[in-house]
């Protein structure tokens, strides 16, 4: 997109705005509905954000990894679920056909996602299946023109929301692993479509997230991503290393909100006749905190900007995806003691902080997925 200094520095100026301005006063309100306010989701229509990975081609901004991470900074300051929203059509629900669609596929629907038009949403988790995403039970039966999807998803981030699906179902039943499963685009409102109740979760509140149930829903052939079975899996990996780096940015953006609302409250607060920030205890914690978070952010846009010379960063996107997500729990924990009983009581972001990025270990792979993503990598590189 950019590549330009000035310009770039201008957006993430106006987004570093939009979130302090805009979004950290509705915080509150967000956390008491579980809605984000029609009002400010026009703004984010309005300024962009539904397309800031989308290729200009397609009406979006089109940024590279690192514009993509500096933003994720940006947008990290504020609860989590404002990112969520605007994610999914900059993330997963739309670059599965960025990556693999055919010209036909990008022309109908990347052009409604930057705008905010249509929410993408992506299907691969299953009851059964999570870390052993290979493993995939739904089907997808060629019947003439169309295929025939038959299975469940769970915890489908905008699943109450969405307007399209990318669907990961077997093509093969013959072949049991990665290589028999393909990608699909299918249109919510398609006939044998259900969404399950909104999940009650421990935080992110107004994030949405439900089961995604099909049933004999007929997709025309037209709508398999790429026009090629087989390759839904390899697709999928794709959008989960960028997502990984993007998540991972996220992280960094809440860790450094954390801290900076720790050491407002620690220059505040006074005990046995001073500020706790004088007292070293909590300038130990602060200093960890701080340190951890400058080491993520360094992480992740090394890892950014090798992906944007084409070099392969599967290994380093599992890298940031395991700190920084482990790094942010440990930051939100430290927040939480240096702010004490205030810490936990709801009044205080921090009490909402600390539940909303226990998630960032579990989704698009768990820590322990990441580490044997990395250790398979060394081995294979060793070799």
């Amino acid at each position: 997109m950019i590549r330009d200094q000035e310009t770039l520095g201008q957006l993430i100026d106006g987004i570093a705005r939009f979130v302090r301005e805009r979004l950290v006063p509705a915080e509150a309100e967000l956390a008491e509905t579980y809605n984000i306010p029609e009002s400010i989701v026009q703004d984010m229509r309005d300024i962009g954000l539904f397309g800031l990975t989308i290729p200009e081609a397609y009406g979006g901004l089109g940024l590279t990894m690192e514009e993509e991470v500096l933003v994720a900074f940006e947008l990290g300051q504020t609860s989590p679920a404002f990112r969520s929203l605007i994610g999914t059509n900059n993330g997963i629900g739309s670059a599965s056909i960025v990556f693999d669609g055919t010209e036909a596929q990008k022309q109908r629907y990347l052009p409604r996602y930057a705008t905010g038009e249509l929410i993408g949403s992506f299907c691969l988790t299953e009851p059964d299946v999570g870390s052993d995403a290979a493993s995939v039970k739904t089907t997808a039966k060629k019947d003439g023109d169309h295929y025939v999807i038959n299975g469940t998803k769970r915890f489908i981030t905008n699943a109450p929301i969405a307007g399209t699906f990318t669907v990961m179902a077997r093509t093969n039943p013959e072949i049991k692993g990665a290589r028999g499963v393909s990608a699909f685009i299918v249109d919510a409102t398609s006939s044998g479509v259900t969404v399950g109740p909104k999940d009650k979760k421990m935080g992110q509140a107004g994030s949405h997230t439900a089961d995604v149930i099909f049933d004999d829903v007929r997709v025309p052939a037209e709508n398999l991503i790429g026009g090629k079975e087989g390759e839904g899996f390899i697709t999928s990996m794709k959008v989960l290393d960028r997502g990984r780096l993007h998540i991972s940015a996220v992280s960094v953006g809440i860790a450094e909100r954390l801290i900076d609302d720790a050491l407002r409250f620690a220059m505040e607060r006074q005990q046995f006749g001073k500020p706790i920030a004088e007292h070293q205890m909590i300038q130990a914690m602060l200093a960890d905190c701080k340190t951890e978070a400058y080491a993520a952010r360094c992480m992740v846009l090394d890892a950014a900007r090798k992906k944007d010379l084409g070099q392969q960063v599967a290994t380093e996107a599992s890298c940031c995806k395991l700190f920084a997500t482990e790094m942010v729990g440990r930051v939100a924990d430290k927040a939480v003691q240096i702010h004490g009983g205030s810490g936990y009581i709801a009044e205080y972001a921090v009490e909402r902080f600390y539940r909303d990025v226990r998630l960032f270990r579990l989704y698009e792979g768990t820590s322990e997925i990441q580490r044997i993503v990395i250790a398979r990598n060394m081995v294979k590189a060793a070799s």
